[in-house]
């Protein structure tokens, strides 16, 4: 039956009206919660109650204004307004503290970054032509301009340090790594995947594999985590060449980054690379064959990754696939294995002859 054709009471109206209203204006939560991590306004608030006078000064912002985003923030759970005028935070807000082990505020910092935002003005070209609103907007790809940003550089690898943290904790603890004793981390960014595993298991040396600016950071968070002797960082492009003596190759939240094609040729890259005896591990998101509400992150970051990089989340089917395709057997697909993650184990398939694909344009191996 049409929706329209139902009779529905004022009360009903206005529930879907506002449900609808409350949306559209996803826009404004998060240029709102994006402003409050620039200005640290989390940090400031910390674990008591602060009234907007004094935060005000501290951030050095227009006092009636900033009390009208910290309304705002408590209306969407960032803040709660015990007293008029005086501001704490709820446990989502918390993640935005700078020294939260759990935090996301360089998550949120680049995710509601300007230039992400005009990316998305972009979107109707996007869906009009299948082409990145990024790549429209700015004139380049997405890493062809990280690349020239170099603050916004080490902001992106941090938020995808935050980004992998809890998943690699998860992975750390719910894979058995107790047989291996060497693993790549391919587009391993910062190294927060290995730092979390390797403390684990004395017995595995590692190794941190992605572009030059990708495993800038990587040094300082392995020797935070202790394993700087038993992991080495190491630069390069992995459709063109990797280190070839692993017996476990990583590669997560990589090719929600890459086209089909692009994805193939990396598979195939991998393919012809590894020893036959390796294990690969794809971490990331496997999207359910059919959408519902659910689910709506899997499906706002395959969008995202349209605009940005003419990338995409896939399937179990579509991962099973391309693996097929490229030479690999799928073992097991775990579903939320990796907490928020997803893990598909494949190796090298008997008889299948190692083929090479077309290595993409420029730009970083990792989402991370």
């Amino acid at each position: 039956m049409n929706s329209t054709a139902v009779e529905r009471t004022p009360a009903e109206r206005m529930r879907l009206r506002a449900a609808l209203i409350e949306r559209i204006g996803g826009y404004m939560t998060a240029h709102s919660i994006g402003l409050a991590a620039e200005l640290g306004l989390a940090d400031l608030i910390k674990d008591g109650i602060r009234d907007s006078k004094e935060l005000a000064a501290e951030s050095g912002t227009h006092e009636p204004s900033l009390r009208r985003l910290l309304r705002t923030l408590a209306a969407v759970g960032i803040t709660t307004e015990p007293e008029p005028g005086r501001f704490a935070l709820t446990d989502v807000g918390a993640q935005l503290r700078s020294d939260s082990p759990d935090s996301l505020r360089a998550f949120s910092r680049v995710f509601c970054h300007p230039s992400l935002f005009a990316a998305w003005a972009g979107l109707g070209h996007t869906v009009s032509t299948g082409e990145p609103g990024y790549d429209q907007v700015f004139g380049k790809d997405f890493y062809s301009h990280l690349s020239e940003q170099a603050d916004l550089s080490a902001l992106f690898n941090e938020a995808m340090g935050e980004e992998s943290r809890i998943a690699a904790g998860q992975l750390a603890a719910g894979y058995d790594f107790s047989g291996v004793e060497k693993v790549v981390d391919l587009g391993g960014g910062d190294g927060t995947l290995l730092a979390a595993v390797l403390p684990r298991y004395p017995q595995l040396r590692g190794v941190v594999f992605d572009s030059q600016s990708g495993v800038a950071e990587a040094p300082g968070v392995l020797k935070e985590a202790g394993v700087t002797d038993r992991c080495e960082v190491v630069a390069g492009d992995f459709f063109q060449d990797i280190p070839g003596d692993g017996d476990l190759y990583i590669i997560k939240s990589v090719f929600q980054d890459w086209s089909d094609e692009d994805s193939v040729a990396l598979l195939h890259s991998v393919r012809g690379q590894i020893p036959e005896s390796a294990t690969l591990l794809i971490v990331g998101t496997v999207l359910p064959e059919t959408a519902s509400p659910e689910h709506p992150i899997m499906f706002f970051t395959d969008l995202n990754m349209l605009v940005n990089t003419g990338g995409r989340e896939r399937t179990e089917s579509e991962f099973r696939a391309m693996l097929a395709a490229t030479g690999f057997a799928v073992e097991s697909v775990g579903i939320g294995a990796a907490g928020p993650l997803s893990i598909i184990k494949a190796t090298p398939a008997p008889d299948s002859a190692p083929a090479s694909g077309s290595a993409p344009g420029s730009g970083s191996d990792s989402a991370r």
